[in-house]
């Protein structure tokens, strides 16, 4: 009996997903800042890739492209029927980790996606330049701008635990 090429399609994104799901949500909770956002973005992600099957190139890039795209349309629809502010991220209780959802959270949408892509998902700057589309001059200015702005927010954050 042999495998069929759906098969190995099949085993490709189940491999992707093991591999990618956990920290991609990750990703895309301290992103929006909103469990249910990044279920839904990722989940849509997975399901948009395997549906385009062979066709998409590198999976692994457009899951991500797409996660990001799918939450930040998603955030953006949100606030057009709310005036409320959307909460401050929720985090279990570790106080390091939220205290850095809490600055990420301070963050322009644009800043916060560039330093995750680039610092919590590991892809460089010429490839974040393309995930969120991008000129990667941009993307370098986004990067000093948020790496600045999350030092601030940090020391912010000891500034207020210290009162």
């Amino acid at each position: 009996m042999s495998s069929s090429p759906t098969d190995a399609v099949d085993a490709r994104f189940d491999r992707l997903y093991r591999t990618e799901r956990e920290r991609l949500w990750r990703a895309l909770f301290a992103f929006a800042g909103n469990a249910d956002v990044a279920s839904d973005a990722v989940a849509e992600a997975f399901a948009q890739c395997i549906r385009r099957g062979d066709r998409v190139r590198d999976p692994r890039a457009w899951v991500w492209k797409a996660a990001f795209s799918i939450a930040r349309g998603e955030l953006q629809e949100r606030s057009r029927w709310t005036t409320l502010p959307d909460p401050e991220p929720t985090a279990p209780p570790d106080s390091s980790l939220d205290r850095v959802l809490t600055a990420l959270a301070r963050l322009s949408a644009k800043q916060r996606a560039v330093i995750l892509l680039r610092h919590y998902a590991g892809y460089g700057s010429r490839e974040v330049a393309y995930l969120l589309g991008m000129a990667p001059a941009t993307v370098r200015v986004h990067l000093a701008r948020g790496r600045r702005n999350l030092e601030r927010a940090l020391e912010d954050n000891d500034d207020e635990d210290r009162t």
